[in-house]
């Protein structure tokens, strides 16, 4: 059992590890495995864009693969403590947050309640679904404003750990995480 600001500092130094084609690899295979999960005959997929100086997942694989499947793709922006959700065009331009986030400058803005699917960006997850961001909550915030239904899917480098000893009744846990070697489902164990 370990605590999120422990597993943090473990994560955040396991990512600093990997180098760029390591993360390359992993990125591409992460993508990959979500191709076995059951959740491809949804319409609204919301991703993430990677925070590069953090060495997060990128993304640009799986967005291939919303893309030739005709889905429709959701990006976010953070504005001021919670995230707005827009639409994914050809005409959307994009600009780094201040965090580095790249995020819509504008465009068509989707309610949390249309999305069907959302990945979600990671440092930990445990056998529980459990999962450690950066502890911002916004990922928590906005879930609890989509639909009930909607499909919790984590993207992570790195395997599950048994157990977080501090989840809190406000942390949503995911239905499935994806890694590079395997996926994980948690909508039977709970």
């Amino acid at each position: 059992m370990m605590l999120k600001k422990d597993l943090r500092l473990k994560y955040l130094a396991l990512r600093k590890k990997l180098s760029p084609s390591q993360m390359a690899d992993k990125s591409l295979a992460i993508s990959n495995k979500t191709l076995e999960l059951p959740i491809w005959s949804k319409d609204y997929y919301h991703i993430f864009l990677p925070i590069l100086s953090k060495q997060e997942i990128d993304t640009i694989n799986l967005l291939s693969i919303l893309q030739g499947k005709d889905k429709n793709v959701i990006v976010p922006k953070v504005k001021n403590d919670s995230l707005e959700h827009y639409l994914l065009t050809d005409n959307t331009k994009f600009k780094n947050s201040t965090w580095g986030v790249p995020e819509p400058v504008n465009g068509i803005q989707i309610e949390p309640n249309n999305i069907d699917v959302i990945f979600i960006p990671l440092l930990a997850f445990d056998e529980n679904g459990n999962r450690v961001g950066y502890g911002k909550g916004f990922y928590d915030k906005f879930i609890t404003s989509c639909k009930p239904e909607v499909l919790k899917v984590g993207l992570s480098f790195f395997e599950a750990e048994e157990r977080i000893s501090d989840i809190l009744p406000t942390d949503v846990p995911l239905d499935y995480c994806v890694t590079p070697e395997k996926n994980y489902s948690f909508k039977t164990s709970r």
